[in-house]
């Protein structure tokens, strides 16, 4: 699945989904290339060669940086109009209202659903944009340009998009898969060391629920990632996306609960997201970082792993730089937000609990005794 191409530094992935199958293409400062990616993208998607309009969605962080320019020129070079719009960076941008008035701009814009949407941003872009795609008209062809290492390893591929509720995240959605993902480690060189932390967080999460030898792989190349080495980046990236699609191909709407494996870490560290306040004190990938350590901390409480598992993986996001603990937070109210999530049925929580490394359970055998005993634990700890 995960194969180079003229050389190393192109790698590309295939997300094997029958007629909506599509290629995401990890590759290292070659905006050359992409107007013919695109190209081929296009003429295997149902637009076909009828696409003549785009419309770039992105934020006011990324508008004037590369990314978006060099989508422009390989768009145009296609003989495609281009209309461009950026919406405020952060979480807050991801709701009815900023999609909205996305619809707005399409409408004035006369899209059809031959007009192609390009989401050029992080996680947040890419689930409005993605949301914006699967709604208007009935479903439009998306493209995914993420620019965030989150958003390249996670997000981006696997066809969940969606927005947020004032009361719980990603509530609003649908599934609608891209006709291509593009991914240019380059995006990475001048991202914020932070959020490069963020998106490790979701690399370390694949080598846990499905991959051992990655995971041990991560351990021994924490400087390299930490120093954004091109090979190193691509590697993980690429294997991180390769583990996603095999998932994904398997359980594309979440309908056989194997898909539910991608949410270790989640559970917990969406209602920290929703606790602490979007866009407040944990950004997404440090809430799941230290989701991961909670739900590690309630396998072990249930027998079904030893302490040596839980310590190798704080250790392991302590080197990259990640939070292990919710000092300061207040554990009832943590249990609160655990209470809307979307994996829970019959009003029992249900989270995905490590088995050993590699490998995970979706189960509710954790009780509100353990979750508040876990989480009154981590509160009290200074990270």
């Amino acid at each position: 699945m995960n194969h180079p191409d003229d050389d190393s530094r192109r790698l590309t992935v295939n997300v094997a989904l029958g007629p909506r199958s599509y290629d995401v293409v990890v590759t290292h400062d070659r905006p050359a290339e992409l107007s013919a990616t695109a190209s081929a993208w296009l003429e295997r998607s149902w637009a076909g060669r009828s696409c003549r309009r785009a419309l770039i969605v992105t934020d006011d962080h990324v508008a004037t940086l590369p990314p978006v320019a060099n989508v422009r020129d390989a768009l145009r070079a296609l003989k495609i109009e281009v209309e461009t719009v950026a919406v405020p960076h952060g979480e807050a941008s991801k709701g009815l209202a900023t999609a909205s008035e996305l619809y707005d701009r399409l409408i004035a814009m006369k899209a059809d659903r031959h007009t192609l949407i390009v989401a050029v941003g992080g996680g947040v872009i890419g689930d409005l944009a993605g949301f914006v795609a699967a709604t208007y008209a009935r479903g439009l062809p998306l493209v995914m340009v993420p620019t965030t290492l989150l958003s390249q390893v996670d997000s981006s591929v696997g066809g969940k998009v969606g927005v947020n509720h004032p009361q719980a995240k990603n509530i609003i959605g649908a599934f609608h898969q891209p006709i291509g993902v593009w991914i240019d480690t380059a995006t990475l060189d001048t991202l914020p060391v932070r959020e490069l932390r963020c998106g490790l967080a979701e690399v370390v999460k694949y080598g846990v629920i499905l991959d051992a030898p990655f995971f041990e792989e991560l351990e021994g190349r924490v400087g390299e990632v930490l120093d954004r080495r091109p090979e190193a980046l691509r590697r993980i990236i690429a294997r991180s996306c390769e583990l996603k699609a095999m998932v994904v191909t398997q359980d594309e709407r979440e309908e056989t609960g194997l898909r539910a494996v991608l949410n270790f870490g989640h559970t917990i560290g969406h209602a920290v997201e929703a606790v602490a306040g979007y866009g407040g004190g944990f950004q997404h990938g440090e809430a799941v970082a230290v989701g991961m350590v909670a739900e590690c901390r309630l396998a072990e409480r249930l027998g079904w792993i030893g302490a040596d598992l839980t310590a190798r993986l704080t250790l392991l996001l302590e080197r990259f730089g990640l939070p292990t603990s919710l000092a300061g937070l207040d554990p009832e109210a943590l249990l609160d937000a655990m209470g809307r999530d979307k994996k829970n049925r019959d009003g029992r929580i249900r989270l995905v609990l490590p088995r050993r490394l590699g490998a995970v359970e979706l189960t509710d055998a954790a009780t509100i005794d353990d979750l508040l005993d876990v989480l009154r634990d981590l509160c009290r700890t200074a990270s």
